[in-house]
């Protein structure tokens, strides 16, 4: 097939997610063209390593042209309007390409983006999940009243707050009116759990199809290393990954302590100087190290003895199979898309959202080194029978060829 891609990736799991289904493809014989705004990441596994990637401006309204920031909160419908040329202007160049099918995946700003109902191709979206913010309280839902007696029309800082949250509702609910149009768009939507399946139809309303992603196993590997002792996270060091969680389980366990070092690939820096001044609170040994190399990254979970992993409401959890990949043992919160990758005493421990619960759990792998040894092997042996890269590859082939033949169903279909 000749398949065009189309994403506005940051760093991280989605973008590994991408890069791995491209390679993969390629690998089958498969021609690949990316697109993308110049807003999505191009350091971290670049697209351009495995295929060309056509670049395509956005003219963002004055004063948001700077990278990363679309001003979805000031002016949303100049922002969409924005990505709707940049969309109109890919979409184009696909048909004109004569390509099969357009292989679309999230945007960091909209989630589903236009390019759907510009294209006279068949279309798949993989979408990691909605946009959360719009449908989740992260940490506050943005459809709340404010408190009872928080506004008093004497005080005219009551006016500018009442204009500012009006403002703020409207641009959310255009953004929720588009994004749900964008989505259905498209002739089927792929996404990465069962829960996130779940979350789709409830924000949108929308059926989708569970096309669970894969780890490379020939990457991620042990090294048959004597373990230290030491915890490691992993993920972006942002609020949603809840790192604070981790820091208070390790500061119930007994001293002497284990460190924890937390790898990311981006760190909000308030969040961060936050976690330090907690861990420094807490007696904990916190080592965060952002963007390092993918060598180092697979250096520090053959080293650790175990992860932590707590994040509220993953779509997913590919940080936990690139740990047990690794023979890595993972203690994570039996939140969202986790409670699908690891599995109570199989490959891992789940816990209640509690500081002690995670503690208690870690504290049996770090002081009884047969059971960390046992869950991380039989983690390897799960990973490489369950989540291979090359399986996740034949799942989403074989969803792209039903799409661009026009079939409705797949034989058997398997997530």
């Amino acid at each position: 097939m000749r398949i065009a891609v189309w994403h506005n990736l940051p760093s991280g799991g989605g973008k590994r997610a991408l890069y791995e289904h491209v390679r993969g493809l390629v690998a089958r014989g498969h021609h690949v063209e990316a697109w993308s705004p110049p807003t999505a990441d191009d350091t971290y596994l670049p697209l351009s390593d495995l295929i060309d990637e056509h670049v395509v401006e956005i003219e963002w309204p004055a004063p948001y042209r700077r990278k990363g920031q679309a001003g979805v909160s000031f002016g949303v419908e100049r922002s969409l309007g924005a990505m709707n040329d940049h969309c109109r202007r890919c979409a184009a160049e696909i048909d004109a390409r004569g390509f099969d099918i357009l292989f679309a995946n999230a945007c960091m700003f909209f989630r589903a983006t236009q390019i759907g109902r510009h294209l006279r191709l068949p279309s798949v979206l993989y979408l990691q999940e909605p946009y959360r913010w719009l449908y989740e309280a992260l940490p506050r839902l943005k459809w709340l009243a404010p408190p009872v007696g928080a506004y008093s029309i004497t005080r005219p800082s009551t006016w500018r707050t009442a204009y500012s949250e009006w403002r703020d509702i409207g641009n959310a609910r255009i953004q929720a009116r588009e994004e749900l149009a964008n989505a259905q768009a498209f002739d089927r939507i792929l996404v990465n759990s069962y829960f996130s399946r779940e979350s789709v139809l409830r924000a949108y309303g929308l059926d989708s199809h569970v096309c669970y992603l894969g780890v490379d196993t020939e990457r991620f590997v042990p090294f048959g290393k004597e373990r230290e002792r030491f915890l490691i996270g992993l993920g972006s060091i942002t609020p949603e990954k809840n790192i604070g969680l981790c820091i208070e389980a390790v500061s119930c366990l007994s001293p002497p302590r284990p460190a924890l070092v937390w790898v990311g690939n981006v760190g909000n820096p308030k969040y961060l100087a936050q976690m330090q001044s907690l861990a420094h609170q807490r007696g904990v040994v916190f080592d965060p190290r952002i963007s390092i190399s993918e060598n180092e990254l697979l250096s520090i979970l053959n080293k650790a003895t175990a992860m932590l992993y707590a994040p509220r409401l993953e779509p997913f959890g590919y940080a936990p199979l690139e740990a047990n990949a690794c023979g890595v043992p993972v203690v994570a919160v039996a939140e969202g898309g986790v409670r699908e990758t690891v599995i109570h005493e199989a490959n891992g421990l789940l816990v209640n959202h509690d500081a002690r619960s995670m503690a208690e759990a870690a504290s049996r792998l770090m002081n009884d080194p047969s059971l960390a040894r046992s869950l991380g092997d039989a983690g390897r042996a799960m990973v490489k029978r369950l989540w291979n890269v090359d399986a996740a590859v034949g799942r989403l082939e074989a969803q792209l060829t039903m799409v661009a033949t026009g079939r409705t169903s797949l034989a058997t279909e398997v997530a």
